[in-house]
This record gives structure tokens, sequence and C-alpha cells, in this order.
């Protein structure tokens, strides 16, 4: 096994696809400086540089991928997405089911999200639940390098458009704007085992909609995905102290969303927290209540921490609103007194 930083995996990865697949090509904003590896590698035709008009090349990202190309359009934050909303909403996620089958949109839309380093409520959103509510798209959230790698290969030679989410305090490059602009003397609760970790020597993809339980447990099960799954870790690892055994299940996928893994932990254990950085109303939490109301996995005890509100500019007010360790030990606790 080798060691790789979170971007450095995912940089890997696409090197790796994009050199075995001569259809595959990058473009965005500033790609040509963000991505400079690739394009001293593959040239300017296939790394391409675009304007700052997110729904014109998203919209030809689309045609392309109709056309038989594979590629990959890089919107730096997932707020963005909300201008070029209508070529997901409206053409990608809905061509395969409008052409009885005979157009594929193999698309992948790479995109930052996430906060937790003073950027306010236009650029440290999440929006999977958002995404994930539109049929027809697939949305993928990896938490560590290895996964980030080998899912983006999973997202890549999908035949459907995959939105793929990059948690911006996991990924060095980000870790090294969020340290501009006033921030030099804040911290950052960036999880060392997230931001770098152990790869496959050799990339391969990941089965799609899987999750993977990183912890086995009998009295708690944590459902989590990106930065968030390593809050449930360290919350875990406390609540041990306190002869609390957590189960802990990352996700890794929102859309397709891996039923068969949620029903057999809580099944298990009769009681789950669902810790979701995207907003709390109409998403991901939401959506596994009712799977668990469905299956009639009863009794047992549901509660999330999630983002709730406008997530705001101050740092400290920040803290209070997005999911953190602390607002997982107190429901965590309350479950068992």
């Amino acid at each position: 096994m080798r060691k790789m930083e979170f971007a450095e995996a995912i940089e890997s990865a696409l090197k790796h696809a994009m050199t075995n697949d001569p259809d595959i090509f990058l473009m965005g904003e500033d790609v040509h400086t963000l991505r400079i590896n690739l394009l001293a590698q593959f040239g300017k035709e296939r790394v391409i540089s675009t304007s700052i008009s997110e729904s014109a090349f998203l919209g030809a990202g689309v045609t392309a991928a109709m056309a038989g190309l594979r590629p990959i359009i890089e919107i730096m934050l997932i707020d963005f997405i909300g201008v070029a909303i209508d070529a997901l909403l409206n053409h990608a996620s809905k061509i395969l089911t409008f052409s009885g089958g005979k157009w594929n949109v193999p698309l992948v839309v790479r995109t930052s999200c996430g906060g937790g380093y003073g950027d306010g409520g236009q650029h440290e959103q999440s929006l999977w639940g958002w995404l994930a509510h539109i049929p027809g798209l697939h949305v993928v959230v990896p938490s560590n390098p290895s996964d980030a790698g080998q899912l983006l290969l999973s997202a890549i030679e999908s035949d459907h458009p995959v939105i793929y989410l990059e948690h911006k305090l996991l990924a060095d490059y980000w870790l090294d704007y969020m340290g501009t602009g006033g921030r030099e003397n804040v911290s950052f609760d960036v999880p060392e085992k997230g931001a770098i970790g152990e790869v496959p020597e050799k990339w391969e993809s990941l089965p799609i909609g899987k999750a993977n339980i990183l912890r086995e447990g009998d009295d708690i099960t944590l459902i989590s995905l990106g930065v968030s799954v390593h809050r449930c870790l360290e919350a875990a690892n406390i609540l041990s102290e306190d002869e609390i055994s957590v189960e802990v299940l990352d996700l890794r996928w929102v859309s397709p969303l891996d039923k068969e893994a949620i029903i057999t932990s809580v099944s298990k254990t009769k009681r789950v927290i669902v810790v979701d950085e995207d907003y709390m109303r109409f998403g991901l939490s939401g959506e596994i209540a009712a799977i668990l109301a469905e299956e009639n996995i009863s009794p047992i005890q549901f509660g999330r921490v999630c983002t709730e509100h406008t997530i705001p500019f101050n740092r400290h007010l920040e803290d209070n609103v997005l999911p953190n360790v602390n607002r997982i030990l107190a429901l965590a606790r309350k479950f068992k007194s």
C-alpha cells in the first residue's frame, strides 16, 4: 500500500482513467492551473479551461456525453451549481428515460462541498440531498483518500450522470486557500485519517451504491458520509469509554442509497443517529427515517445531527450550526440515559 493525500489520490486515479480512456476529458474554470500536471500530460484538448459560465460548460458537458465522450465537468463550489441546474434537472437526469434507453449521459460533475472554515452560507453548503432528490442522478461523497480515488473511477465508468463531491476540509489545496483572506489565525478541524491515508497500489473502481462499515458496534448506529464520518468515529471512541458500543456506517453514496446496509445495522442496534452536514429538512436524514419506518424496524430510537439553518459567516456561530462531535455525543448519551 502507498499513502496519499485526499486530493492527490483523486488526481492519481484521474490520471489512471485518462491514460486508459481517450474519451475522458476535463472542463471547467481554472483547470489549467488546478490540474496543471494533467494539462502537461494530456494537453489543452483534454484539459479545457473555460470562462466563468457554469451553465455554458455544464450544458456542453451534457451534449458531449450524449455524443459518446466521458466528460468530467469541474464546478468550483457546489453552491454554484444553482446557476446551471437546468442541465442536470431537466436534461442529464432525464435523457435515458426519455430516449427509451437509447441515450446515456456518462457525465461526472466534480465539485467541492462543506463548511467549517468561515466562508459563509453561499460557499459552504453540501446539497447532496437536494441533488439526490432528482431521479436519474447519482451522488457520491468519499470520506478518505482510498475511497476518493476508487469512487471517482466508479463515477467515470458509470453510464449515468454522477455528482462527485469532495469535502474541502479533506483536500490539501482547499486547505491552502482556506488559510488566507483573514483566516490565517483560524484553526480548522481537519480529520487526519481523512486528509491522508493508504491507497491501493493499483486503482480499481468500487461497486456503485455500496456503503462501508468502518466500526462495528451493538448499541448505537451512527450513519454519515464525507468529513462527518470522522466526527462519528471520534465520538465512537469517546463513547466506548462509557461502555457504549457504536457502529459507524459510511454511506459513501447518497444515490443510489444502500438501504440494505442501513436496515441491517439498525436492526441490530435499535438506535440510530444520522449525522448529515446537509440541511435537515426534506433531506437524507428524513429519507433514512422513512426507509426504517417502511421496513417496520421497530421499536427503535431515531435521531439526527444535521445543518438546520443557513450557515453563518462567523466561525463561532458556524461551529454551532454544523454537525460536530459534541452534538453527536449529547444525542447519543441521551439515547442511553
